[in-house]
């Protein structure tokens, strides 16, 4: 695909940025990087290349561009999915906003297609085989069916679990018969982050 000479600079920076750091720059990083007056004129070109399916652009986070391309500059299904943090199977805890690293993945793994991963911390989740330390792909929405198993903040803290509403309220099941159910207090705020899709064991 031939781009733009100012869309290609922008896809050439992001792809040496991610190789030698790790993570996805900044808008700003790229702005400084390339000269550009301001943060808009790195965006306008960014939404160009979403457009055309080769970068994704974060809704939440300042560092979640993913590329969507191959080293070839051809579009691939390949997915390069940011790790942001971890999420609690057991007890919930706080999730760090902030990239690790990027890794490429098949997107074969996954229905429906993911926009980050998350690092699972604790046992709570075992008989739906997701184990400590896997990390899981994760959907981002805000809407969740009965049986799904889901990204949930409760009072700035995430878990993941199987989401429940009934008449007398939300319900978050583990798949660990030692580990409660955690009844979601109506006072507290509760949003649903993402749905999962999919797990990666490292080795």
């Amino acid at each position: 695909m031939t781009l733009p000479p100012g869309q290609q600079r922008v896809l050439d920076f992001l792809r040496n940025y991610v190789r030698r750091h790790g993570l996805a720059p900044s808008y700003r990083d790229i702005q400084h990087g390339l000269g550009f007056a301001s943060p808009n004129a790195v965006r306008r070109h960014l939404v160009a290349l979403e457009h055309k399916g080769l970068v994704a652009l974060p809704r939440r986070t300042a560092r979640g561009i993913r590329i969507v391309e191959s080293d070839d500059h051809e579009t691939t299904s390949a997915l390069l999915l940011p790790l942001i943090g971890k999420v609690a199977a057991g007890a919930p805890i706080l999730v760090e906003a902030q990239v690790e690293k990027h890794l490429k993945l098949d997107p074969a793994l996954f229905t429906p297609q993911p926009d980050y991963l998350l690092r699972v911390d604790g046992d709570s989740m075992i008989e739906a085989g997701i184990l400590d330390g896997d990390l899981i792909a994760v959907k981002q929405t805000a809407m969740a069916h009965n049986g799904q198993t889901v990204v949930a903040r409760v009072d700035d803290a995430v878990t993941v679990k199987i989401f429940e509403r009934t008449h007398a309220g939300i319900r978050l099941l583990p798949r660990n018969r030692h580990y409660a159910p955690i009844e979601v207090d109506a006072r507290l705020p509760f949003a649903i982050e993402g749905l999962y899709c999919g797990l990666v064991r490292r080795a």
